[in-house]
């Protein structure tokens, strides 16, 4: 199959040779279980080629007369070499040889190898922690306690040995950051819906991300599961000259095997981050952060989820609690959650269920009749069927902001939302699954950045997009479904008359019918000479 560019998808060869390492847990690990063991050995190593290119660099540095580091006393030499602070110095952790990738590779088919696989987790775990008390147990030691052979364990490590998998033999690419997004996009499709806790499709995140453009300041995502909009956002960044010092990164999830998953993500990334336990809805950890970037994906039409427990006066409620939430769904509970923690001119932007487009619950329609009334939704975005691998919802993205003025660049909109209807975009990466082309996801951001940042540039497109007025909203009952502003798609003059249209089909039309007799007459004779 010929490789596409497409930065949504994964490269096909890549693809198969990544689920070959999955293979070998098939029988002995079950497969919600696979990217516990397939990630843990992945960031061990990531870790560990990091250290070794370090330490290979300070051997060169002690060696060179012109360096600052040159010496010919082997006590000095082994004293750098041996220095925590040399690797610290450069995000580099200092690993014990018994910790390194080398090690692990070399004795890849020893009978003890399950026991020296955990043996380097267990060291991993205690430097990690005493970096940052937040990262302890990152690494849980699961392979003695597995039903692995040591054969199968040796045959992973040997499959992650290529060097197409080597940060070492291809430094330009983020050949790791790569294999852990599929794996997380693999196993997601394994795990069923729930894998959503930590899994949102890579198109959906870019999507997300390039409408919000986060250039810079402070993003929070109260459902981060994997850490997958944050790393999105770092691209971005990247992409526009900009560093990881540019952004700050704080999130919180509820499952702490998710939030292991997330902590990894942003480590093996380099990127700063600020992340705790807890359930958002009903124990906010960030209670005092404003941010200017709210990005999510947050668990769909969550029901009984004790909203009896909130407080009567919790600060992220728009009204009277009996008035503003309801139990029978959280959507808007989410909803209040990220408008609560955007700054002075932030804006949010998350995936949620298109039932909240509609919804007449009163805890759910009080609060979207608030949302629209005080101008604070900016955008509603209509996403086409098999998006997810978790979940058959339709869903559709939403955007509040509280920067609907005119301030920092954007233009005054807060009397208007912009519709997009999406729902025929996308085409089908497998039988499952669908995803944005670049120029899908370049299309439906740039409406919305021009339409928000440009007086006068915005064009509605019959059946695409409409920048609708609150009033026109209100009228329709407050409904927030693009369809019902987009309208339907104009159809394009072919120049054909419609008498010239119908002779022709007509005379298709008769042809078809002479064929469908001259087959039934052969189908006849063939079972008569039976």
């Amino acid at each position: 199959m010929n490789k596409k560019s497409n930065n949504s998808r994964p490269d096909i060869d890549f693809e198969k040779e990544l689920w070959d390492a999955a293979n070998e847990l098939r029988g002995a690990v079950a497969e919600n279980q696979y990217k516990d063991f397939v990630l843990s050995l992945i960031f061990l190593k990531h870790l560990s080629e990091r250290y070794e290119l370090r330490k290979q660099e300070l051997s060169d540095l002690v060696l060179d007369p012109n360096s600052d580091y040159y010496t010919t006393d082997r006590e000095e030499i082994d004293s750098v070499l041996e220095d925590p602070d040399e690797y610290t110095a450069k995000n580099v952790f200092k690993f014990p040889d018994e910790a390194t990738w080398s090690y692990l590779r070399e004795n890849a088919q020893q009978d003890d190898i399950k026991v020296k696989v955990d043996q380097a987790f267990d060291m991993v775990n205690e430097i990690l922690a005493a970096t940052n008390s937040t990262l302890e147990g990152i690494l849980p030691p699961i392979f003695v306690k597995s039903q692995l052979t040591p054969k199968q364990t040796g045959e992973l490590i040997n499959l992650l040995s290529q060097k197409k998998f080597s940060e070492k033999e291809n430094p330009e690419s983020d050949i790791l950051g790569r294999i852990y997004e599929y794996y997380l996009g693999k196993f997601a499709m394994a795990e069923g819906s729930g894998a959503g806790q930590f899994f949102t499709p890579g198109s959906i995140v870019r999507l997300l991300v390039e409408m919000l453009q986060p250039y810079k300041g402070r993003i929070f995502d109260p459902a981060c599961g994997s850490g997958g909009m944050f790393v999105q956002s770092m691209k971005f960044v990247k992409a526009h000259g900009g560093s990881k010092k540019d952004i700050s990164i704080y999130g919180q999830e509820r499952y702490q095997g998710t939030l292991r998953l997330c902590k990894m993500n942003l480590l093996l990334r380099d990127l700063p981050f600020e992340l705790k336990l807890g359930d958002s809805l009903l124990d906010d950890k960030f209670s005092g952060l404003k941010a200017d970037y709210v990005i999510a994906n947050p668990p769909f039409n969550v029901s009984g989820w004790h909203a009896e427990d909130l407080a009567d006066d919790d600060p992220r409620l728009l009204g009277k609690k009996t008035e503003f939430s309801t139990n029978g769904n959280a959507n808007y509970m989410w909803m209040q959650t990220f408008y609560s923690h955007l700054s002075e001119l932030g804006t949010a932007g998350y995936v949620m269920a298109n039932g909240a487009m509609t919804t007449n619950s009163k805890g759910e329609r009080n609060v979207r009749a608030h949302l629209v009334d005080n101008g604070i939704i900016d955008c509603v975005v209509r996403l086409p069927d098999k998006l997810f691998l978790t979940t058959g919802i339709p869903a559709a993205l939403f955007f509040l902001s509280r920067n609907r003025e005119g301030k920092d660049g954007y233009r005054k909109r807060k009397n208007e939302i912009l519709f997009i209807d999406a729902s025929k975009m996308g085409e089908m990466a497998t039988r499952r699954l669908r995803v944005f082309s670049d120029e899908d996801i370049q299309k439906i951001a740039g409406v919305y950045n021009e339409w928000r940042k440009t007086e006068g540039k915005h064009e509605d497109v019959p059946g695409f997009c409409k920048a609708a007025t609150v009033e026109d909203v209100k009228t329709q009952d407050y409904k927030l479904t693009p369809g019902i502003y987009v309208g339907t798609e104009e159809e394009v003059d072919d120049g054909v008359s419609f008498e010239e249209k119908i002779t022709g089909l007509k005379a298709k039309l008769n042809e078809q019918f002479v064929k469908s007799t001259d087959l039934q007459k052969k189908i006849q004779k063939n079972l008569e000479e039976f």
